[in-house]
């Protein structure tokens, strides 16, 4: 990782269930501190980074595609409109169960896309694994023409916001 920290990957359990009623960045914090809490559960004196990012255009959250057809119909949704990146953070201590939470934003803008641009695109197999069938960090970035905020919110963690919220536990990147 580009800030030195040193740390371990550990898949939390918890199923990305959005739960009705709630705002898109609500359904991220809940899905953030859930993810956090089931891992923290398993260790001691470590602090705990749990997030969740969600892709939402004009109020409907747009998931990871289950095939190449829903990847089709997501990015056609996408095609020349601006849509929203959630990511929330939940940090939790483990010795004192400190948890401390935050979310960042990003508009992303999409240039308006041919059939055969999409098609193109989904033949990489890139989109699959993706909210909004995109990665910004990959081919996904040659629909994109700006972005107002955060780039690594969009590529999926936000190291500013992650960084100041460290921060408040006594760990300084720089």
């Amino acid at each position: 990782m580009q800030t030195g920290l040193n740390f371990e990957v550990v898949p939390s359990s918890v199923e990305e269930e959005h739960q009705d009623g709630l705002s898109p960045p609500e359904i991220a914090r809940t899905l953030a501190i859930e993810k956090a809490a089931d891992v923290a559960a398993r260790f001691t004196s470590v602090i705990v980074i749990g997030a969740d990012t969600i892709v939402v255009l004009e109020g409907e959250i747009l998931g990871k595609p289950g095939d190449p057809e829903e990847a089709f119909r997501i990015l056609r949704k996408l095609s020349g409109k601006s849509h929203e990146v959630i990511t929330a953070l939940a940090l939790i201590e483990t010795e004192s169960g400190r948890t401390i939470t935050g979310e960042e934003t990003t508009r992303v803008f999409f240039k308006e896309l041919t059939d055969q641009e999409i098609s193109a695109y989904i033949s990489t197999g890139e989109p699959m694994d993706k909210a909004g069938a995109y990665g910004i960090q990959g081919k996904g970035i040659l629909f994109i023409p700006r972005i107002e905020g955060c780039y690594t919110n969009v590529v999926g963690l936000p190291m500013m916001k992650l960084a100041d919220m460290l921060r408040e536990f006594g760990i300084r990147i720089l």
